[in-house]
């Protein structure tokens, strides 16, 4: 079984995947950089070439059709969005949502800015509409809950024990 992690950019799904992955002896696989493989340019040329739809396109597609097993998997923020994508996740694993506070996410944002990311989100749109919009998203999709903040090592021990007697080996 496969271990999924949601929640929104800048929460750490792949700092924390990479280290999840490690502590289980996983393979790691980040969807993110699945789409900029694909489409053979980075995110934000994605979306300022083809546009947010297209991004949100070939993310479904590359959830839909990920086929791996005992894997940690880091989904885009905007996977959520993608139904089809979500029940085929799912199906094959464990559902984590990595719930990070929104003035955590804004900190980390102004570091590493919104575009510089390829947020799926309009630009007038702010960081709290976005928040506010995916929030209920990962949480009808979260089997477990880890609550944020508190340092890399904490967060894959809350998922350790969180997930430990599930059915995931």
């Amino acid at each position: 079984m496969n271990i999924i992690l949601i929640g929104m950019p800048a929460a750490g799904k792949s700092t924390v995947g990479v280290l999840l992955a490690k502590e289980l002896g996983y393979g790691f696989a980040d969807t993110d950089i699945l789409i900029t493989r694909r489409a053979g340019r980075t995110l934000p040329a994605l979306i300022a070439g083809e546009g947010i739809s297209r991004l949100l396109e070939m993310e479904a597609e590359v959830g839909e059709s990920l086929d791996c097993d005992e894997t940690v998997i880091a989904t885009g923020g905007s996977m959520v969005f993608s139904a089809r994508a979500m029940e085929r996740l799912k199906a094959g694993g464990v559902t984590v949502y990595l719930e990070t506070p929104l003035p955590v996410i804004e900190a980390r944002l102004r570091l590493h800015s919104r575009e510089a990311r390829g947020v799926a989100a309009p630009p007038e749109m702010s960081l709290p509409d976005i928040y506010a919009a995916r929030a209920p998203l990962y949480e009808r999709y979260a089997d477990v809950t880890v609550r944020c903040g508190d340092g890399l090592e904490a967060v894959v021990e809350q998922i350790l024990r969180a997930i430990e007697g599930m059915e995931i080996a």
